[in-house]
């Protein structure tokens, strides 16, 4: 099974309880709210670091001081192992 391969539930919910994530549909959510306007957008820009690294990028919603991601793997219409893995490395990130 491949990187970018859908997961079935079972392997999402697996998967689930090793982070600090939650799942919304076929995303992957995860709300943090920084001390301060710019921690949270140096704190963006770290994970897009990573991110980019990845060649796999979240949804980055900023209001204020709080940042939402959102990952799915668009291409295969769902949840697969890279957004797990994107995850894992966003967790940890000190936010």
């Amino acid at each position: 099974m491949g990187r970018r391969d859908l997961l079935d539930e079972a392997a999402i919910e697996s998967r689930l309880r090793e982070l600090h994530w939650e799942r919304t549909g076929d995303e992957l959510v995860k709300t943090v709210e920084l001390p301060t306007f710019p921690a949270a957008i140096a704190w963006v820009g770290e994970v897009a670091e990573v991110a980019e690294a990845m060649d796999h990028h979240p949804d980055i919603d900023i209001r204020w001081r709080t940042v939402t991601l959102r990952v799915s793997t668009h291409s295969a219409g769902g949840l697969t192992e890279i957004d797990f893995e994107l995850a894992r490395k966003v967790d940890a990130l000190r936010a």
